[in-house]
């Protein structure tokens, strides 16, 4: 539904959610984990900045994010600065991902700290107050990975979740966060989109995708300087950014978030669905997600951004991918007037 008329009232977003109710809403939200078939803990979409300018003069900021995928949705956030943010990956691996990166964001004071402990190499000495996001990278790049390090910071980040935030996780849920974590300490800055630890794929690297640009050369990372960290930060500390476990076509995840923003007055601005679409359309109930998509509260700017791959378009350069930009409620309107049958359409939709 469009839900104009909420955007005429709207009522603030939370200056800051509750670890018990961030706690609820990780938990209640979530469905059974899924399956996905590569085991990204970083993102392969290195022209991901591109839809970033034209999204921003379309949104306006405080409205809700939502996305999915690991952390080329802070650089989202950082640039479009939604009041609160929900992602949701059918892998529960992601949000176990995310709860790691919530720890470390609340460990690490500034960008020096929080790329020394992601990764177990301790940090340069001489980095200055404010250095390049490529200075902070060049920096490590002759620094070694620490397994006492990594040890000390395993432990620190277990019980800054367990102990300080009391975060139900089961020891299969702490095995996992170590073993996501044993993938940053063993890649470092280099690390891919390689399914196996330690692998390239000749995919991006996490200190290439931290210095990618938009097509005017602007770099929006959440790394590329002290603010937008610092933003991603504080949105950490006031568990705004929130992961959940939950598949776009099914039939709790999307319509908790659509009750829990409704309830709140809010509006969705941009949802960043990756290349999901292309998955969904592979089952027979693909059309829950469009459904799902409805029933969240929007209004007329509410922006899709997708990840369209070479599969579907020509001329694609950057690693195989393009990220594109699409109107929500004209994406819902095609999806009843009967324009969408397969994921071809959305790519056509998304490209005019």
């Amino acid at each position: 539904m469009l839900s104009i008329c909420l955007s005429m009232f709207p009522k603030p977003v939370p200056a800051g959610i509750s670890d018990a109710e961030f706690r609820r809403m990780v938990t209640d939200f979530s469905e059974v984990g899924g399956t996905f078939p590569f085991d990204n803990v970083v993102s392969n979409e290195l022209p991901f900045q591109q839809p970033i300018p034209t999204v921003r003069r379309t949104i306006q900021p405080g409205g809700v994010y939502l996305g999915v995928g690991p952390e080329q949705n802070f650089t989202y956030i950082a640039a479009f600065e939604p009041g609160i943010a929900f992602i949701i990956d059918i892998r529960r691996q992601n949000m176990l991902e995310h709860l790691l990166y919530r720890a470390v964001f609340e460990l690490a004071e500034d960008r020096a700290d929080f790329v020394s402990m992601l990764f177990c190499r301790k940090r340069p000495t001489g980095l200055g107050a404010e250095p390049p996001v490529a200075s902070l990278f060049r920096a490590f790049k002759s620094v070694k990975p620490d397994r006492a390090l990594f040890d000390h910071n395993l432990k620190v980040i277990t019980d800054v979740l367990v102990k300080t935030h009391q975060f139900p996780l089961t020891s299969d849920d702490i095995a996992t966060i170590a073993r996501v974590y044993e993938r940053f300490f063993i890649g470092g800055p280099t690390l891919d989109y390689g399914v196996e630890v330690g692998r390239g794929t000749g995919t991006p690297t996490y200190e290439a995708l931290m210095n990618a640009t938009d097509q005017l050369g602007h770099n929006w990372s959440y790394l590329a300087s002290r603010s937008r960290y610092q933003k991603i930060r504080q949105m950490e500390q006031r568990n705004l950014i929130v992961p959940i476990t939950g598949d776009f076509a099914g039939r709790t995840t999307l319509q908790q978030v659509g009750r829990y923003l409704d309830d709140h007055r809010m509006i969705v601005s941009v949802f960043y669905a990756s290349n999901v679409e292309q998955y969904l359309f592979r089952r027979d109930d693909w059309s829950h997600f469009y459904e799902n998509v409805e029933a969240l509260p929007l209004n007329s700017s509410s922006t899709f951004i997708r990840s369209v791959t070479s599969n579907e378009i020509s001329g694609i350069t950057n690693m195989g991918f393009a990220s594109v930009q699409g109107s929500i409620s004209q994406t819902i309107k095609a999806f009843h007037d009967g324009r969408i049958g397969r994921y071809h359409d959305i790519v056509e939709m998304s490209l005019r």
